[in-house]
């Protein structure tokens, strides 16, 4: 079934986890591995689930996502009846950041975008002893992304695994086979052999918005294991991994495969529908395109496992995210921590955020859960899809999320990177920098403006 309508600014600050990126830098206390005071552990509550007793307050970004994490704390109220949730909506991206500096009336826990978790780790409590049992059995990628200097500060929610969308249709026509799609390279083939069918297509889409671009850039990257900086915040864009990802970008500008479009903005959803975009390799949100916005093209259009970028190498990479976090000024962290270890790593908890529910009729379809017991590939928490043509999307993702590398905790001045790095990318796409030219410019300014000055 397809996920009722949403508007969109309402679904990228809440779906993808990424809403608040670009107004974070100067409110970040610290870079990753620099915390200026020792964080506070929080350990694992005393008093057993029928004794739970008390009151907290819970952030959460306004939207369907709220209402949808709203149906999932009725359940939690019945496992933990003495506990009293007060559910708020709140403009976190303005206010969290904030609140945790000031130490005025923080909530007792909040949705945060795993972005920002690296900055802020001293105003958070170290959730390490109470992940711990859950450890082995979460997403590396999604611990990686929240662990400062060997402490974990958030708890794991979503995985957003990237994917390539494709026309099946089209590829059908030009003869050419999905699962031939092995790495970037076959991907470049089959746009070539795409163009000679019809030479009206722009087969592969680039993205226009520089943050967008960055952010998907860094899927790229987080495929080869690498990232903007290393788990001590040291650069490496100058690397044989990005140079591998930017002259594959050049080789497609250079051979007319590029359709270069902002992110579902009408000039995409046009070139979507009418055929000139065929490979759309983006992260799992992306499902919300043939869902609501494409009407030409509804039911056309698969998923699959991204390329990889050597043979053998990782078919994914996470685009986005969000984890949950406990200020470490709240009143009452462990019942808390008892919310969030329901919603991620309990039943019915995790299948009631991502199951069907009364906003999502075949449930959540726009992330996966990271904690592997969830992500059954056999047992679907949400159902196939009819705008793919039915489509079992579900067991494409998650295994499409197992390969996912870890990384390391994202610098607090990622998105300030992008008047940089995300600008540098679109003059790439345009023809009018080399890859050698991006990182150069790119790291030097990142080097000079950002680090050197944090």
């Amino acid at each position: 079934m397809s996920t009722p309508p949403l508007g969109r600014r309402g679904f990228l600050q809440g779906a993808l986890g990424i809403g608040a990126l670009a107004a974070t830098g100067s409110l970040a206390a610290c870079a990753p591995g620099g915390t200026a005071t020792q964080p506070s552990k929080l350990a694992a509550p005393s008093a057993s689930t029928s004794a739970a007793k008390g009151e907290i307050t819970i952030w959460n970004r306004s939207g369907d996502l709220f209402k949808v994490f709203d149906a999932a704390i009725a359940k939690f109220r019945a496992a933990y009846p003495n506990v009293k949730v007060n559910h708020q909506a709140v403009d976190i991206d303005a206010k969290l950041a904030n609140t945790l500096i000031s130490g005025t009336d923080v909530p007792d826990g909040s949705f945060w975008d795993d972005a920002k978790i690296g900055g802020q780790a001293e105003h958070l409590f170290d959730l390490t002893d109470l992940i711990a049992p859950y450890k082995d059995q979460t997403s590396p990628y999604k611990l990686s992304v929240n662990t400062v200097d060997g402490k974990i500060y958030g708890v794991p929610w979503d995985l957003d695994p990237g994917l390539l969308w494709y026309r099946e249709d089209i590829l059908d026509s030009a003869g050419v086979d999905p699962a031939s799609l092995a790495t970037y390279d076959d991907l470049i083939t089959a746009a070539r052999t795409v163009k000679e069918k019809d030479p009206e297509t722009r087969p592969i889409h680039l993205e226009k918005t520089p943050f967008l671009s960055q952010l998907w850039l860094e899927m790229l990257a987080g495929q080869q294991g690498t990232s903007l900086t290393d788990a001590q915040g040291k650069l490496r864009l100058d690397s044989e991994e990005y140079r591998r990802i930017f002259t594959w970008i050049q080789t497609a500008v250079k051979d007319d495969l590029v359709t270069h479009a902002p992110y579902l903005e009408p000039a995409d959803v046009k070139s979507l529908d009418d055929g000139r975009q065929v490979f759309v390799p983006w992260a799992i949100w992306w499902s919300f395109a043939p869902q609501q916005l494409l009407k030409a093209t509804k039911g056309k259009w698969r998923a699959a496992p991204l390329p990889a970028w050597t043979p053998g190498g990782a078919r994914s990479g996470a685009m986005g995210g969000s984890s949950f976090v406990i200020p470490a000024k709240a009143k009452n962290p462990e019942l808390a921590w008892l919310l969030y270890e329901f919603l991620c790593f309990k039943e019915p908890g995790y299948t009631a955020v991502y199951g069907p529910n009364d906003v999502y009729p075949g449930g959540l379809s726009t992330s996966i859960p990271s904690y592997i017991p969830a992500a059954d590939p056999a047992k679907p928490l949400f159902q196939p899809i009819e705008a793919l043509g039915g489509q079992d999307l579900w067991k494409v993702a998650v295994e499409a999320g197992a390969t996912i590398p870890a990384a390391t905790p994202i610098p607090w001045w990622w998105a300030q990177s992008v008047d940089y790095l995300g600008n540098n990318m679109q003059r790439l796409m345009e023809g009018k920098m080399s890859p050698d030219q991006v990182i150069s410019e790119s790291a030097e300014k990142i080097q000079r403006n950002l680090i050197d000055r944090s």
